[in-house]
């Protein structure tokens, strides 16, 4: 998988995943200058840290 693949998996921005990638945060390789990805590993990678993925519920603007 590619960058964008693994943003939209995750639903999350492409820069996002530039971000965990540069920083070692996210199991991946580079291919050149490309970073690749493996589904298999990002599945488990997200079994290990949950909390990374709970969906945070959005405010309606009211107080």
């Amino acid at each position: 998988m590619n960058v964008n693949e693994v943003a939209d998996y995750l639903r999350v921005a492409p820069a996002t995943i530039y971000r965990l990638a540069q920083q070692g945060k996210i199991p991946c390789g580079k291919v050149g200058r490309a970073w690749r990805f493996r589904k298999e590993t990002i599945d488990h990678w997200i079994s290990e840290h949950p909390e990374s993925f709970v969906n945070v519920p959005e405010v309606n603007g009211t107080t």
